[in-house]
């Protein structure tokens, strides 16, 4: 309105943009910068360490190096955490393959979320007697590649907020119909793209949280001061659809679980 500007812009997964926009929105000193991602969120924070900096949608704050701990920074950074209790993850994967041996994942080893996402799966799978298979994708080009090396050895694909994944999904989605392999994300935009069960927190809510943390700032309040968040609101969306593609039937009580159904 009359006393707020904001300016938005996509690095659209391209690390050296993130870089620029960075540099570009500390040059114009706004009075605080959201940055969405780990890479954004990173990118600022080192452009920066006077211009408050609210972070979205990062998995693991503390190993990404944006913050010492989750509680206050005591530097310019604060934020809203999307992380993802992985055992819940491993109770869906089982409604969803009760006979699951083995879970493929891919993704970036370049980025610091999906490595922390990885282990954290890895350890929750070990725990109830699934192997995790890991794929590499540095690149949003070699997700499809990478998905194709898990046919065969996996009863089910997981796929996290990894950015080159979710950029790439169809390509994901393409093997998962193709060879019948049931697809699970964590990202709720994937389950339009053809997941056929997302498990996740609600993103909108994310960015209200984080946008509250900026009011606070604007008001006065300084980052520093301010511990970081998660949510813990989750949603639970289903693709019938494309359950039937990957050969897949969701149980009714699944079904009546679910916060939204696709594809009926």
């Amino acid at each position: 309105g009359k006393t707020l500007d904001w300016t938005f812009q996509s690095a659209q997964g391209n690390s050296g943009t993130v870089a620029q926009i960075a540099r570009k929105f500390v040059g114009s000193q706004p009075a605080a910068i959201l940055a969405i991602s780990t890479p954004a969120a990173q990118a600022a924070v080192a452009a920066t360490k006077q211009i408050p900096v609210v972070y979205g949608a990062v998995t693991d704050p503390v190993a990404a190096q944006l913050v010492k701990t989750m509680g206050p920074s005591g530097t310019n950074v604060t934020g809203v955490s999307d992380r993802l209790e992985p055992g819940k993850q491993v109770k869906l994967i089982r409604k969803i393959v009760p006979s699951v041996k083995a879970v493929g994942m891919i993704y970036n080893p370049a980025e610091a979320n999906s490595k922390v996402a990885v282990n954290e799966m890895k350890a929750a799978l070990s725990k109830a007697g699934i192997e995790l298979v890991e794929a590499a994708a540095p690149r949003s080009v070699d997700v499809g590649q990478a998905a194709r090396r898990l046919v065969g050895k996996v009863d089910l694909i997981y796929t996290g907020t990894d950015n080159n994944v979710v950029a790439a999904y169809e390509a994901v989605a393409k093997v998962g119909n193709d060879a019948k392999i049931p697809l699970v994300a964590a990202d709720t935009g994937s389950i339009r793209r053809g997941a056929l069960a997302v498990l996740s927190v609600d993103y909108r809510d994310l960015g209200k949280q984080a946008g509250k943390q900026i009011v606070r700032i604007l008001k006065g309040e300084k980052p520093g001061g301010m511990a970081s968040e998660t949510s813990e609101n989750l949603v639970l969306i289903l693709n019938l659809e494309a359950a039937r593609k990957q050969g897949v039937e969701l149980s009714a009580q699944l079904q009546s679980e679910a916060s939204e159904i696709l594809g009926r």
